[in-house]
């Protein structure tokens, strides 16, 4: 018997005496139609104990939806998709994932699973502020925590709101109930950001039904994605920085960026006049550094966002903040599309725990601060030992980084592919941010890698692409329209100039055509 066959029959024998005396939860399906879909999809409810050592208890329902592949004789393994966040809503995305996957989709199903707390499964959203409220808790971390704190007691009064119980261990469990519902031997993973701790997850619990996987934005299970964060983030900024000194026309507009941005560090907090970048509202606020540190954060998850920062932090410099809270409020996430209750429960659990101790008052700052302040009272679920490991893949793996990505750049992805062994495989694409897929090339490696009809030929597929990949040039406001002197010309400026009539006898002028 091979080492593989061994290792899947004490599998297939552990799994058995775990499942004695259970049958197979059913997962009926039937048609739909989802915004962003171009065609219909099979949409249904798999129950779930909210508690999985008490499976007779309260029963979650899981929402899944499966895009069916377009081809009459498609492949026998399903991609399963994990969205980001943590809480974010893989249905919600359905538009945006069949987009990014049109080609895998002509012959393999697109399986989504709102993950429980996410979407319809057991939903842990808080409620959307009003957009004043909004800004001011961006400007305000005690009143952000409150609110928070807030909502953690209005979730917990729900029939599901045992909030212990959102952990990514369970939540694969979940997932590898569907794929049992689906009657898959194999699945191929695709994860974006938290969905890719998601898929390492289910590789790690569920090794041999994984066919393929793709990881766009390595969030280890062990990274403790507050601390970081905090490292994460200015190292993006100081990137944004040197290529800006390093680039002539961006160093012209912006001399000593840098030294602006310490200085605008160094001035606050102090009071200004802004105009609400929703409403348009003029606003007496208080801007903080923690505020203008945030607000320069999410522009640089995309370049071509982040290409209007220099700008911004110059015009932040000079007493004028307008750009750089529209721009900060232009690119978050709408409310909706973010689970805060599952979101906090996740990183209560899996992250908080192994933070630092504190040591003084920058560790109260930043992202540690934040989620220091609100785990403080979240309940926290149980997670096993092995969750913090990555054993060697027995499945190629391909993991995808951006160079300039504030969140999980390539120092992450780097470190998962030594342990996932000979069958992982890595590309950064240089000039990028968070999320690398949405670029056509990677979505053709993508579809090349899970495609390929053997391991060896998908670790061999061509990744030259991503060091074709140009950063943004950095924005440059438009120049006042200049005034100009009338020249009260009669002639058009398109009109021949007169002259005279051609003597006869003399052959017209060459053109251009002439043979």
């Amino acid at each position: 018997m091979s080492r593989r066959t061994a290792w899947r029959a004490a599998l297939a024998a552990t799994l058995a005496l775990a499942g004695a005396g259970a049958g197979a939860a059913t997962l009926p399906l039937h048609t739909c139609r989802l915004a962003g879909l171009e065609h219909d999809a099979q949409c249904g409810v798999l129950k779930r104990p909210l508690d999985p050592g008490r499976p007779q208890g309260t029963q979650i329902d899981l929402h899944v939806v499966v895009i069916p592949a377009l081809a009459r004789q498609k492949q026998p393994d399903p991609i399963f998709f994990f969205a980001g966040g943590p809480g974010q809503s893989a249905v919600g995305l359905a538009g945006t994932v069949q987009a990014f996957m049109q080609r895998l989709g002509q012959r393999r199903d697109l399986v989504l699973i709102d993950q429980r707390g996410t979407g319809h499964s057991a939903p842990l959203q808080c409620d959307v502020p009003p957009p004043d409220e909004a800004l001011a808790r961006a400007l305000d971390r005690l009143r952000e925590v409150a609110a928070l704190e807030a909502c953690r007691a209005k979730l917990q009064a729900l029939p599901w709101g045992d909030l212990r119980f959102y952990t990514t261990t369970i939540a694969m469990a979940d997932a590898d109930a569907v794929r049992v519902a689906l009657g898959a031997d194999q699945v191929d993973l695709v994860g974006i950001s938290y969905g890719t701790r998601a898929a390492l997850e289910y590789l790690r619990a569920y090794p041999l039904h994984v066919r393929r996987a793709v990881i766009d934005g390595v969030a280890p299970p062990d990274m403790v994605l507050p601390a970081s964060d905090d490292v994460d983030g200015p190292a993006a900024l100081d990137k944004l920085f040197a290529d800006c000194a390093a680039d002539k026309a961006c160093a012209q507009a912006h001399p000593a960026l840098r030294q602006r941005w310490q200085a605008l560090q160094a001035s606050l907090p102090r009071a200004v006049d802004i105009r609400d970048p929703v409403t348009g509202q003029p606003l007496h606020v208080t801007i903080t550094a923690e505020a203008v540190r945030g607000a320069v954060r999410r522009p640089l998850y995309r370049p071509e966002q982040a290409a209007i920062l220099p700008y911004a932090i110059e015009e932040a410099a000079a007493g004028r903040f307008d750009v750089l809270m529209a721009i900060a409020s232009s690119t978050n996430e709408l409310p909706t599309d973010l689970s805060e209750g599952q979101h906090f429960s996740v990183i209560c659990s899996e992250d908080v725990p192994r933070l630092p101790a504190p040591s003084g008052p920058a560790s109260e700052q930043g992202a540690q601060g934040l989620y220091r302040a609100v785990c403080a009272q979240w309940p926290r679920g149980a997670v096993p030992a092995a969750f913090y490991t990555i054993p060697a893949s027995p499945a190629p793996v391909l993991l995808m980084s951006g160079g300039l990505d504030p969140v999980t750049p390539p120092r992450h992805a780097e470190r998962v592919a030594r342990a996932l062994g000979p069958k992982a495989r890595t590309v950064v694409v240089a000039n990028n941010g968070h999320n690398v897929m949405a670029i056509a090339c990677m979505r053709d490696a993508v579809f090349r890698f899970i495609g390929a009809a053997t391991e060896a030929e998908a670790l061999a597929v061509d990744l030259g692409c991503a060091a074709k990949v140009p950063r943004p040039l950095a924005f440059t406001p438009p120049l006042p329209a200049r005034g100009v002197q009338a020249t009260n010309d009669p002639d058009r400026f398109d009109d021949p100039p007169p002259r005279a009539p051609d003597a006869p006898g003399t052959p017209p002028p060459a053109t251009k055509d002439s043979r």
